[in-house]
């Protein structure tokens, strides 16, 4: 078989390897800057030549590894005619193809989250960037620069038109949902629900989507074509592109609690002993920055499919921790998803704990 497809990441933003092997090369989707190093070396092992990298809008939420790539393999650019990334080289419309051997791309331009938006038609699969996530993940916000709540209805009714059975891989995915088929999104999905422009436009006003402030700057950013994976402070854990959210109606139903450092500090040494879970990166546990002593271990990225390791902790007190509080609030979330009744997230992280010069260790911790 001639098609080489194979997901990059497993939740998050989602990057996607295609390529042809009797070609000998590939095209990478949606690219994440701090990334660039790793794809080059994939490739490079698996003795691919980087033809493109596609990105299937201007993101808000990451740094694209677009620009970068070109500079370290000499690949091509490629979005839409719309797109305003200075450094595009290639730019496609509604119905454009790319070939490598007998692999070929089918491009479906659907604005809504931003007006360059792209979906990817790949055989079966359809790759929808952020037009369309899957299940309560609903789809992209469209109250950032050049969305459209009425192109965005417009473009799921685009959308709802293909073949049911095309597999959904998107764009973001921040509960490592499996990819599922249109027929099925087109029922789970709750923004296929609304049957009218008006209805859809409605939907989304009651959504209430917090401030993205900061995805503003990412997106010039990525205007720019910045190689600084440090140009943005970019927050670490956040669904920040969902206009949905991960959770259901009974888990975003239930509030999620708050405590700062110092009361935190004082509660326990005054005999308060909550159960402490860190979902940082493992890295960052032995860093600057250290963590608590007797902290219980596992990553954001994981912990929708280990609450059993924590599951005798179901209705104990529960302070969820990482760098600043967006990937613990995540956590928290899945958390109370999952019946967890009282689960703290430490607001500010261990930045707010080391601003107060309170005690941290970098020794080994329980995984």
């Amino acid at each position: 078989m001639d098609l080489i497809f194979e997901p990059l990441t497993q939740m998050g933003c989602m990057t996607y390897l295609v390529g042809s092997a009797s070609e000998k090369q590939a095209w990478i989707i949606d690219p994440s800057l701090k990334e660039a190093e790793r794809y080059e070396a994939l490739l490079k092992n698996r003795g691919l030549k980087l033809n493109a990298v596609i990105d299937t809008h201007a993101h808000a939420d990451h740094l694209s590894g677009g620009p970068k790539l070109m500079d370290l393999t000499g690949c091509h650019y490629v979005m839409h005619t719309s797109a305003k990334p200075k450094d595009v080289t290639d730019r496609v419309e509604d119905g454009s193809e790319l070939a490598l051997g007998g692999v070929k791309l089918k491009f479906v331009h659907t604005p809504g989250h931003t007006e360059d938006s792209l979906c990817i038609l790949l055989d079966d699969k359809l790759l929808t960037g952020d037009t369309l996530f899957l299940d309560d993940g609903g789809a992209g916000r469209t109250d950032l620069p050049g969305g459209d709540p009425a192109d965005h209805f417009e473009s799921l009714m685009k959308l709802s038109k293909m073949p049911d059975n095309l597999i959904i891989y998107p764009g973001h995915d921040y509960r490592g949902r499996r990819p599922s088929t249109l027929g099925e999104q087109k029922q789970r999905n709750p923004f296929f629900k609304p049957k009218t422009k008006g209805e859809y436009v409605h939907f989304l006003q009651e959504l209430h989507l917090g401030p993205a402030d900061w995805m503003k700057l990412v997106l010039q950013a990525n205007f720019d074509c910045t190689r600084d994976p440090k140009s943005v402070d970019i927050p670490q854990g956040v669904s920040a592109c969902e206009a949905m959210g991960t959770l259901s109606d009974c888990a975003a139903s239930q509030e999620i609690h708050y405590i700062d450092a110092e009361e935190m500090k004082k509660k326990m040494d005054s005999g308060w002993k909550p159960f402490l879970l860190d979902v940082r990166e493992t890295p960052e546990l032995y860093a600057e920055l250290g963590h608590l002593p007797g902290i219980k271990h596992i990553s954001v990225k994981e912990i929708a499919h280990r609450l059993d390791e924590i599951a005798q902790h179901k209705n104990e007190e529960i302070v969820s921790i990482c760098k600043m509080g967006g990937r613990a609030k995540t956590a928290a979330q899945v958390m109370s998803e999952a019946g967890f009744s009282k689960v703290i997230v430490l607001t500010g992280g261990m930045t707010a704990w080391n601003q107060c010069g309170l005690p941290v260790v970098r020794d080994t911790v329980t995984a």
